[in-house]
């Protein structure tokens, strides 16, 4: 008989943080700089070479929040060679940039060697650098501090837009802009600006995060009944053109995105825990009960990534990024308004993440699954944000429940 889970437990939680932590223990951490990116399903590397920006900042992040949580130095020096990493690999020392991808060449015991292979700054990874540089500022690495300021004068100067509110999406190798306008970039940057306030404590952050949730949520939303349109043109108007041949396109997916919807439930109870106002729990209800009302699968259990206005399906996989954001999310409001239905949520998605995305054997979760929960390859996107994905939805449940 399987034996009933309590994924309430702050136990639980810690434990699974931990079991996710030790896939990567001693397999990870590229002693030339960096950590590896791409594992197949047993751990073992499928690609020592390239990096793209968002995973090696992941890893920092994956690091820094285990040493600040467990205590370990052997994490918190993890955090000092990923952020190493992101500066002498990703970051242009001319311009200030970061490129997207790179390959690096390890050198035996010394210190490897970079070939550019995507110099394009993009927002969304220049977020996610200012998230890994938070994050360890808060696990006591003071070096970080600059590079949080830096990060954040770098957004500022080249992708921030104050007419509309928001950040611009994508800039050449020497910072022109591309037209192209998104909404999850911005998100990630409300993420990054929250973790960077509870970092430094600075009000700005606060109040540019308040800014982003405001001009997402509230103003693009009601271009579209409610809901989060994904693509935008230049002057903030919805794009509906077609931004990829299939459903899985990881960079500019078509339709609404379950998962997005999810988080951007998740920041406005965090901009509410920080910044109290009346619209934004009943605004984070609504982003939930969009991503899951209707993307529930019935038969086979797990949400389904992507949804049309009419609200069909149009994206029948299932990610764990998904999962982890829409569990966070329901624990959140569980707590905050103190109404069981949204623990059933909470427990609905463990449940099914447990018997189909958490890869027991081996540790971790699977990063993609067929709508009847079938694993879709064993080497995807980098482990690393899978990681963020799945852990950070454990440190958030347990901050919720107040442990």
């Amino acid at each position: 008989m399987t034996p009933i889970i309590d994924f309430r437990s702050p136990d639980f939680l810690r434990r699974h943080i931990l079991d996710t932590m030790s896939l990567r223990e001693g397999r990870s951490r590229d002693p030339s700089g960096g950590f590896f990116q791409f594992f197949h399903d047993d751990g073992t590397v499928s690609d020592r070479e390239t990096r793209e920006l968002v995973g090696s900042a992941c890893c920092v992040v994956n690091h820094a929040m285990a040493a600040r949580h467990f205590g370990r130095p052997e994490w918190r020096e993890a955090t000092r060679h990923g952020l190493r990493f992101l500066r002498d690999a990703h970051r242009d020392a001319d311009t200030g940039g970061y490129a997207w991808q790179v390959r690096w060449h390890g050198a035996g015991g010394n210190y490897g060697e970079r070939d550019v292979l995507d110099a394009t700054n993009r927002c969304e990874g220049l977020a996610f650098v200012l998230l890994a540089h938070a994050q360890a500022l808060r696990a006591d690495i003071e070096d970080a501090r600059l590079g949080l300021h830096e990060t954040f004068g770098l957004l500022e100067q080249h992708f921030w837009e104050p007419a509309h509110g928001l950040y611009a999406d994508e800039a050449s190798a020497d910072w022109k802009l591309a037209p192209y306008r998104g909404q999850n970039a911005n998100l990630r940057a409300c993420q990054a600006m929250l973790a960077a306030f509870e970092a430094t404590g600075e009000s700005r952050f606060l109040d540019r995060a308040e800014t982003l949730a405001r001009s997402v949520t509230q103003r693009l939303a009601a271009l579209s009944h409610g809901l989060v349109w994904e693509h935008y043109r230049l002057d903030w108007s919805i794009d509906r053109g077609d931004h990829g041949d299939d459903a899985g396109n990881r960079s500019r997916p078509p339709g609404f995105q379950t998962g997005h919807h999810a988080a951007w439930a998740r920041l406005l109870l965090m901009l509410d825990r920080h910044r109290a106002s009346d619209w934004l729990l009943p605004r984070a209800r609504e982003l939930f009960a969009a991503a899951t009302q209707h993307n529930w699968d019935a038969k086979h259990g797990g949400l389904f990534c992507g949804f049309a206005a009419d609200r069909a399906v149009v994206d029948h996989d299932k990610h764990a990024s998904v999962q982890a954001e829409a569990l966070a999310a329901a624990a959140g409001l569980a707590v905050r308004t103190g109404e069981g239905g949204y623990w059933g949520w909470y427990d609905r998605l463990w449940e099914h993440s447990w018997a189909h995305f958490v890869d027991h054997p081996h540790g971790g979760w699977h990063r993609v699954l067929s709508q009847d929960n079938r694993p879709l390859g064993d080497a995807g996107s980098p482990a690393g944000e899978t990681d963020a994905d799945t852990m950070g939805a454990c440190y958030e449940v347990l901050r919720a429940i107040g442990t």
